[in-house]
C-alpha cells in the first residue's frame, strides 16, 4: 500500500468507529398484548379476527353424496316395513327362546330347528352349556358358551 492510502483508510475507520460509538440504542422492553379476545385480548377484535379467517380460509367442506356414502334414502312407508319386520322377528326369536328353556329357566339340551336356523343346546356339565347356531342357507356356525348356575 502506498503510504498516501493508509492515513485515509485509518481516518475513515476511526471516523467510523465515533459515528458507530456516539450513537445510542433505543431499545424498550417487549411487551406482549392479546389479541385474539379468547386469551385476553379486547372483545373488539374478535369480528376482525373472523373476518380475516374466513377470507384466507381455502378449504371447502365435502359434498356430501349419499349414494357414494351408501346412505339409503327411505321412505315412512319404507321405515315403518323394516320397524314391522324387526318386530315380527323379535317376536319369532322370543317364541325360539321360550322352546330352549324349561319352567325353571333353565336350559334344556337338544335341538331346534326354524325354516332359516339350526340352534343346538349341548350340556358341557357343571352347569354349562354350548349354544350353536347355523344358519342353514350359508352354513355360518356360531358358537358361545353360557352358565346357567342358578337360572334366570
Amino acid at each position: 500500500m502506498s503510504a498516501q492510502k493508509q492515513p485515509r483508510i485509518r481516518s475513515a475507520v476511526l471516523t467510523l468507529c465515533l459515528c458507530a460509538g456516539t450513537t445510542s440504542a433505543g431499545a424498550t422492553e417487549l411487551v406482549y398484548y392479546p389479541l385474539n379476545p379468547s386469551f385476553g385480548g379486547s372483545p373488539l377484535n374478535g369480528p376482525v379476527l373472523l373476518n380475516s379467517a374466513i377470507a384466507t380460509n381455502k378449504h371447502k367442506a365435502p359434498d356430501i353424496d349419499s349414494d357414494r356414502l351408501g346412505i339409503e334414502q327411505r321412505t315412512p312407508l319404507q321405515n315403518f316395513q323394516e320397524s314391522l319386520e324387526r318386530s315380527i322377528l323379535n317376536r319369532l326369536s322370543s317364541a325360539a327362546a321360550s322352546k330352549l328353556f324349561d319352567a325353571q329357566g333353565n336350559f334344556v339340551p337338544g335341538t331346534l330347528q326354524t325354516e332359516n336356523f339350526i340352534i343346538t343346546i349341548a350340556d358341557m356339565g357343571g352347569g354349562i352349556f354350548s349354544v350353536t347356531t347355523e344358519d342353514k342357507s350359508t352354513g355360518n356356525v356360531t358358537t358361545f358358551q353360557v352358565s346357567s348356575l342358578g337360572g334366570f
